[in-house]
């Protein structure tokens, strides 16, 4: 009894289902007022037609069991307008009875009252006992690169998702999930925000600040890590309370800038390990071009190991034999000065001082523009709309207003002799499509893209892209660089470093006898003592209890790695 009336209050209380009230009750009104003109009209027409006088009970009777096609005869017409009339009745009663009213009651009464139901059985806090946990604010590219992220490294974290509905159909596909109000207190409270290991406020910059403020009044403590849309936005965030603040659009420009190739050649460096650096580099128009591994004789002149190769947008395994085509990238990693030495190697190549192309004059495509002029390369760029071109005099060293499927545009703006085209836009279909385009009207371009959703990355792979990257996975690499304490490492969609305990099967043994990649396909590139010193891999290297592997692969490896040694 105390269920049926919670729901019952729970279907009557909320506003919005309110509408559904007045419908239903507007409907009941309906029937009542047209079974009282029924009867009536039976009334009528029975003393002035037939000669008969009935009550108004009788003639409400006779309405509903006409209208309900019961019929059980024993008030009839003889009279052709009385049964003209009973026709009527009848038709009327099958359209309101038997067709509208199981809708009306289906839709304004049965599905709110499930909904409500249904409403209860969403997850309103995080289990007892849950603490170094990861909140959340919403879902969104972002949050769904960073769950799987937390979940291939045993990191225990949940989502917040206002809808009770949809937390629960999240819920029922497993998703960690718990439904609140971003920005409630309660909400944080039932999430146990005070032991949480870190909160990803990753909802629009004024909505940020608030959740930021209302965290604050609960904990101190905790660290928050807040996703700026805005670059004006850092400063209110970091005055809030929050620890972090990422400002994603701006950060991938940057990082889309550093894989250029423009001017002389040099290595990018994509990341840090202690004092090793992580690198890559181009071999085209070099003398390493069509050599393999082996010949290149990285280790032996530069003291540097090779420990992957990206081609067209793919890693791929490296061995001593491996070739290295006139369009690959050799990841190295070695010591600031090792890789400046390689640097010196490489700058007399690969020269090409024409501008570099960018199209999408959007906040990607301007912080791309800026942190390359910042390098001192030229850049032109392409922009649609006419609207913007107040907004973007000055930022580029030229704005080309118009279409960039337009072939006239292009070879005005400088693709057929630039270095590199970078592809900012924010809609995948016409990214996808600009690197075919690019790649067919100059096959040596290096084709650089920014990415939205992820399932579109083998597809801008096919279409001829170098490097991928989004904001999803840079923020997601930036939110697991803080958890872990660690620099962020930027190496591409589909790989990450990985971080793990030197297993006790693999405790004093050596790299070669671990058989890592040949068992997991993972590459191993360094090992973190338990000093924090941070050793190259090496083959004859002592797998050291205590110690950490950082290893490079995608998420299908790290999992065989898992099956295979944890």
């Amino acid at each position: 009894m105390k269920f049926i009336t919670s729901q019952l209050l729970s279907l009557l209380v909320p506003v919005r289902n309110r509408p559904n009230i007045r419908a239903l009750v507007s409907y009941l009104l309906l029937l009542l007022v047209t079974v009282a003109l029924f009867a009536t009209g039976f009334r009528l027409i029975m003393y002035h037609v037939e000669g008969q006088e009935h009550s108004w009970v009788t003639g409400v009777y006779w309405a509903l069991t006409v209208m309900t096609t019961l019929g059980f005869g024993d008030i009839t017409f003889h009279s052709d307008i009385g049964r003209m009339f009973s026709i009527v009745v009848l038709l009327t009663g099958v359209v309101l009875l038997l067709i509208v009213l199981p809708f009306v009651f289906i839709r304004f009464f049965y599905a709110p009252w499930m909904e409500s139901r249904m409403q209860f059985q969403a997850p309103r806090a995080v289990p007892p006992g849950t603490r170094d946990h990861v909140i959340l604010c919403r879902l969104d590219s972002l949050a769904t690169a960073l769950m799987t992220r937390l979940r291939l490294n045993g990191i225990p974290n949940f989502v917040i998702e206002p809808d009770p509905l949809k937390a629960l159909q999240m819920h029922i596909e497993g998703v960690p999930v718990v439904t609140g109000r971003i920005e409630d207190k309660a909400t944080y409270e039932a999430m146990a925000v005070a032991q949480s290991r870190l909160v990803v406020a990753n909802c629009a910059d004024t909505t940020n600040t608030n959740i930021t403020l209302t965290i604050r009044d609960l904990s101190q403590q905790v660290p928050i890590a807040t996703v700026a849309e805005n670059e004006q936005s850092i400063d209110l965030l970091e005055l809030s309370g929050s620890n972090h603040v990422l400002p994603l659009k701006h950060r991938l420009g940057e990082h889309l800038a550093n894989r250029v190739n423009a001017g002389h050649l040099h290595c990018h460096v994509v990341g840090r390990m202690g004092d090793l650096l992580i690198a890559e580099f181009t071999v085209q128009n070099t003398p390493l071009a069509g050599r393999s591994i082996r010949e290149m004789k990285m280790r032996e002149t530069f003291g540097l190991n090779v420990v992957a190769v990206w081609e067209r947008g793919r890693m791929v395994p490296v061995t001593p034999d491996t070739i290295l085509a006139d369009g690959s990238f050799p990841v190295v990693v070695g010591s600031a000065e090792q890789i400046n030495n390689l640097d010196t190697y490489l700058v007399i190549y690969n020269t090409n001082f024409n501008p570099v192309l960018v199209i999408g004059g959007g906040k990607v495509g301007c912080s791309t523009t800026q942190t390359l002029r910042k390098r001192g390369v030229t850049v032109h760029m392409i922009e649609r709309e006419e609207s913007l071109r107040s907004s973007l005099e000055g930022v580029a060293d030229s704005l080309f207003i118009g279409d960039a499927a337009d072939l006239e545009l292009l070879m005005s703006a400088g693709l057929a002799d630039a270095p590199s085209v970078l592809l900012t836009t924010n809609d995948d279909a016409m990214n996808i499509y600009l690197a075919v385009y690019c790649r067919r009207l100059n096959p040596e371009l290096r084709v650089i893209s920014r990415i939205t959703h992820e399932r579109n990355i083998e597809a801008i792979h096919r279409a001829g892209a170098d490097f991928v990257l989004s904001s999803a996975s840079l923020g997601a690499e930036a939110v697991m660089s803080l958890l872990q304490r660690r620099e962020s490492v930027i190496l591409g969609e589909g790989f990450d470093l990985f971080y793990v305990r030197v297993p006790t099967s693999l405790a004093g043994g050596t790299l070669v006898t671990s058989h890592i990649r040949a068992r997991t396909g993972l590459n191993v590139l360094a090992l973190r003592l338990p000093d924090d010193v941070v050793v190259p891999a090496t083959a004859s290297m002592v797998l050291e209890p205590g110690g950490e592997l950082v290893m490079l692969g995608n998420e299908s490896q790290w999992r065989d790695f898992t099956k295979e040694f944890l």
